[in-house]
């Protein structure tokens, strides 16, 4: 439902833009627009995706051994202490959000802390600091903005570039045919961009078997939290884009294809992993 949901939502995205082009709208505006959307997400999607979770950031009082934790291995990967997060579930996930290495945030649930043990905790977090450390969060910003841009060119070129032609066009063709250049290109951005965030899943298994030097400990991790079970409730609250942050995607079985998610099979990273420990001890 929550991905019909956002295609449904994207359809009436593109909608509007193939209307404000048919009305012949300057594209600056346009750009403007959806540059405007950008710099929001890009700013403040950490603390919309922290209150949309019920992720509360503690202090090193209130969580000293997880404080600890997050320090060294942060040491190890010179990297700033990010701020740290709890969200209070059952479900074993972590997650790291922010725009950058300065402004990050590592949250974890107590589900996660309950289910592991201390060294596949610590390559969970490893994981997530990867993906800080690989300023994740602005490389798919930024590839989503410019799939966007994409559109734009995509739609003005063929259509537009002959000049003063374009106006002699039936304006309901035009809109017809904007709207379904829009649509294909935003299919293939979309699919795009998932198999750019499976890659950087797998730089991030890379980067948290490098750091703590045990790749069978995230391998382990992995099969816990993959096989649990997670609570309907807990599926409704986080199964869409924001299950894309956690290091394994809370959705069920039959809600996506392996084209469209935004995570590797765990056994594909399981395998990766295994070869990755054995060159290491090679």
């Amino acid at each position: 439902m929550m991905f019909l949901t956002m295609f449904l939502l994207a359809v009436v995205y593109l909608a509007f833009l193939a209307v404000l082009l048919a009305m012949n709208t300057s594209q600056v505006v346009i750009i403007l627009f959806m540059g405007g959307f950008m710099f929001l997400q890009y700013f403040f999607s950490d603390r919309m995706i922290l209150s949309s979770m019920g992720a509360k950031i503690v202090s090193e009082s209130e969580a000293p051994e997880l404080h600890q934790m997050v320090s060294r291995l942060c040491a190890i990967a010179d990297l700033p202490m990010p701020k740290i997060a709890i969200m209070n579930t059952s479900m074993p996930n972590a997650f790291a959000t922010g725009r950058n290495q300065k402004n990050a945030v590592v949250a974890v649930t107590t589900g996660i802390m309950q289910k592991l043990n201390r060294s596949e905790l610590e390559a969970v977090i490893a994981h997530e600091l990867t993906h800080v450390k690989n300023r994740d969060m602005m490389v798919m910003t930024i590839a989503t903005f410019l799939s966007s841009i994409a559109q734009i060119l995509v739609q003005w070129l063929p259509f537009f570039g002959t000049g003063g032609d374009s106006r002699d066009r039936d304006s309901s063709s035009n809109f017809i045919i904007l709207f379904l250049v829009s649509l294909v290109v935003w299919i293939i951005s979309f699919i795009l961009i998932r198999a750019l965030s499976r890659y950087r899943e797998f730089a991030a298994d890379r980067g948290s078997a490098i750091i703590t030097g045990q790749p069978s400990n995230l391998a382990s991790a992995l099969m816990k939290i993959s096989g649990y079970r997670v609570p309907s409730q807990d599926l409704r609250k986080v199964e869409g884009p924001v299950s894309a942050l956690f290091i394994v995607p809370a959705i069920s079985g039959s809600s996506i294809m392996n084209l469209f998610s935004t995570h590797p099979s765990t056994e594909a990273r399981i395998a990766a992993l295994q070869k990755i420990e054995q060159e290491l001890e090679a």
